[in-house]
């Protein structure tokens, strides 16, 4: 098979979608890859290396999305890219439709076969090519929040682990799965005060027992939310429903709830954001304000630490998409279980029922699609 990696476009998108021991990976397996010019620069991958690995250079996307027959990318394919798709040219890549409903019908129109990342799901529920960038996206929210709790950027001017005779700063975790997790362990090594809220009961346990007794756990209902709402100087939205837009746990009449300057790091952003206030942002234009609430909602946030995250990532990308480019789609969905959630359009039918539910759209499930022998 012809695999193909383009640049990245999304603003200050630095990862990319294959490393040179990808490359090597695939073409000792007898597939073709070709690598737009320039394409790991961000990450720190020259062309020089990827020659070695045996890609071929390409001079644009354009020759990459004509003559690819799978592409492999990091980010959801931008509007300039879409016009560039073949009609069944397979697709992996973050996709996470359930927040663009433009982006879906792209997909849809084009007829191309979408393999998410985020929705790649083994036996026991586990999102394997979505942890690893959960796990950064999750330190990266206290990284980031305690930068934006600082006066020159608006925030409330905490320290989050003060020193001896003062406050520790509050921070409270939204979700308790592996962003919530990575986020508090963030938090704790800073020495702020820390409140995890969760669903679920054993999930709580699990982080009780784990931090041993360093953070707080509260199940997550509408009273706790609003209590941690007026106490914390941070708050980090953690919240994930596989391939559903989240849904909104903190309401816009609910700012006027938390203190002046107080931060909220939305890591649900991908997913449409778990507060109300949520919107989009880039690493270029970070932050906005409401009622006094600092927001940062970048969208992309392990793309800052480019080359840790494309490691991270590939590790776990790469199995996946050989066997995807050795054995085709609907052979791969055979051998591999795993791969049937993680594909959200085919033949131009929406085939993940949470993309589907968020638009309205006909839902056929992708064995229909897939298997029609």
């Amino acid at each position: 098979m012809k695999i193909g990696t383009v640049t990245e476009i999304k603003t200050h998108e630095y990862r990319v979608g294959l490393t040179p021991s990808c490359v090597k990976a695939y073409v000792g397996r007898g597939h073709e890859v070709m690598v737009q010019q320039g394409a790991g620069d961000g990450a720190g991958f020259s062309d020089e290396q990827y020659i070695e690995a045996g890609a071929t250079i390409a001079p644009d996307r354009e020759t990459v999305f004509a003559e690819a027959e799978m592409i492999v990318k990091v980010k959801e394919p931008q509007p300039d890219e879409c016009k560039l798709f073949r009609e069944g040219q397979l697709l992996y890549t973050y996709l996470h439709l359930a927040a663009d409903e433009p982006l879906t019908t792209a997909l849809l129109e084009k007829k191309v076969q979408g393999v998410a990342y985020e929705t790649i799901e083994t036996a026991n529920g586990g999102l394997p090519c979505l942890r690893p960038m959960s796990a950064i996206a999750g330190r990266l929210s206290i990284q980031e929040g305690a930068k934006y709790l600082e006066k020159t950027y608006g925030g409330r001017g905490v320290l989050l682990g003060g020193v001896p005779g003062i406050e520790r700063g509050k921070v409270a975790v939204i979700g308790g799965g592996e962003v919530g997790l990575n986020a508090a362990k963030m938090a704790v090594g800073l020495g702020a005060e820390v409140t995890i809220l969760d669903i679920c009961a054993d999930r709580l346990a699990y982080l009780d027992d784990i931090f041993g007794g360093r953070v707080t756990t509260l199940y997550s209902n509408a009273g706790n939310i609003e209590k941690v709402i007026k106490e914390s100087d941070l708050i980090v939205g953690a919240v994930l429903l596989p391939g559903k837009k989240a849904p909104h746990l903190i309401k816009r009449d609910q700012l006027k709830m938390m203190k002046k300057g107080a931060v909220i790091a939305d890591v649900a952003v991908d997913q449409g954001g778990c507060i109300e206030t949520t919107k989009a942002t880039t690493h270029s234009d970070p932050i906005f304000v409401i009622d006094d609430v600092v927001h940062y909602c970048v969208a992309n946030m392990p793309g800052a630490v480019a080359r840790s995250s494309t490691l991270a990532l590939t590790s776990t990308t790469l199995p996946y998409g050989l066997l995807l480019a050795d054995k085709g789609l609907e052979e791969a969905c055979k051998i591999c279980k795993e791969l049937l959630p993680g594909v959200n359009v085919l033949e131009g039918k929406c085939t993940y029922e949470g993309v589907a539910e968020a638009f309205g759209l006909e839902y056929t499930p992708v064995e229909k699609v897939l298997f029609k022998n």
